[in-house]
């Protein structure tokens, strides 16, 4: 058998020289029918070995009758079955076929190319750091982070929380449209439990925050994380390039790393646009509404009674009260940042403390502390008793000689 530069060499003599087959074959020194068939032959010559029979072959109909029973059969039933029946081959060739075969019978989902408008969508998400987030006190915390994404310009931001409640998520969709700085039409949120009341329904916490922006939203069909693909992919960038090789001192420091961060991708050039970030997301913020003066309000407000002991118990955590107030009504404020109440009678602070994410622990204000003694040493002092003195002529009147 010759190779593919013999037959193309061959073919050159005769359809480009012109010379005979008996001249090729005095140059070539091939035999003369291995010339012809070179000629006649318009593709190049291939090795090929004759099929041998498969010890897969006796065993190809069950499988195929496993597969359209069960299309999501795994190929290691299907093994374990045949194997049964005799089957003494390898797992590489049943893998190999089950593979091949699979798609006959298991309809595979196809996906259409989404193109943005601007200003359109913003995607919402929660990402959950790898590793426990410092907290001081010697204590590390699990966290989350609200991260959102714009469809059109990719610009992402990112703010950490550490609850899925709907105060949190709603201090992380506030910050991060601060970030990025405008209004979209719609936000886009998967079926988040602070965010989802059943049925496709927004919880009427979800709906207010919208409705005070102003701005729509989407809520994704159950087990449809695809349709938000721009922030799944971000994920996986924030666990590859984000997380490795770094440390962080606290809560603070990780939201400071993560800004310069996301300030860093959104000066990049995006994969799929091919265009700067920061470049287009200035485009959409010119067709996007202008945040409010004032955002949504985020904090947590509910009324308590001072109890005895004067202190207001919040994530596990103690924080003193004004101990006068005690028996009395207050309202909590709970911000991000710092913890406030305020007497609903006569509009007393009843304190202000900086908001912990340790938990487990006591924070009492050195004021209120002062207070306490000075109420316990009030207790204690004798109460001094005003005695009447009467004139013994009193007793003489009432008593006879």
């Amino acid at each position: 058998m010759i190779g593919v530069e013999q037959w193309a060499e061959i073919r050159r003599m005769k359809f480009v020289e012109g010379l005979s087959g008996h001249e090729i074959h005095r140059r070539t020194g091939l035999h003369r029918k291995t010339i012809r068939r070179a000629l006649a032959s318009d593709e190049p010559p291939r090795y090929s070995r004759p099929p041998r029979p498969s010890k897969l072959d006796p065993f190809r109909s069950e499988i195929e009758r496993l597969l359209g029973e069960d299309p999501r059969v795994p190929a290691k039933r299907i093994r374990e079955l045949i194997e049964a029946l005799g089957y003494e081959g390898s797992k590489t060739i049943l893998d190999d076929y089950v593979r091949e075969l699979r798609p006959r019978y298991q309809r595979r989902r196809t996906y259409q190319r989404t193109i943005y408008r601007p200003a359109e969508l913003l995607q919402f998400d929660l990402f959950e750091p790898k590793q426990g987030i410092p907290v001081g006190h010697g204590q590390t915390r699990r966290g989350y982070v609200v991260t959102a994404e714009l469809g059109f310009s990719r610009a992402l931001a990112g703010a950490l929380v550490f609850s899925k409640e709907f105060f949190d998520i709603a201090f992380g969709m506030s910050r991060c449209l601060g970030r990025l700085g405008a209004l979209p039409e719609k936000l886009v949120w998967d079926r988040e439990g602070a965010i989802h009341a059943g049925g496709g329904r927004p919880t009427d916490a979800f709906a207010a925050f919208c409705g005070q922006l102003p701005v729509g939203w989407v809520i994704l069909d159950a087990g449809d994380a695809e349709a938000k693909g721009l922030l799944e992919r971000s994920h996986r960038f924030l666990r590859t390039n984000f997380e490795p090789g770094r440390s962080f001192v606290n809560e603070l420091d990780y939201q400071a790393q993560l800004d310069v961060w996301c300030d860093k991708v959104n000066g990049r050039v995006h994969r799929t646009t091919r265009a700067v970030v920061s470049e287009r997301l200035e485009q959409e913020r010119a067709l996007m509404r202008p945040l409010p003066e004032r955002m949504p309000d985020s904090d947590r407000r509910f009324v308590i009674r001072v109890p005895q002991q004067p202190y207001l118990r919040f994530d596990t955590n103690d924080y003193s009260l004004e101990p006068r107030l005690a028996g009395r009504r207050v309202e909590v404020r709970i911000s991000r940042t710092e913890i406030t109440a305020i007497a609903l009678d006569s509009g007393e602070r009843a304190c202000r403390h900086r908001r912990r994410f340790a938990r487990h622990l006591t924070f009492t204000d050195p004021a209120h502390q002062a207070e306490l003694e000075t109420l316990r040493s009030e207790r204690r002092r004798p109460r001094e008793v005003d005695v009447e003195r009467r004139p013994l002529s009193r007793y003489d009147a009432l008593i006879p000689a």
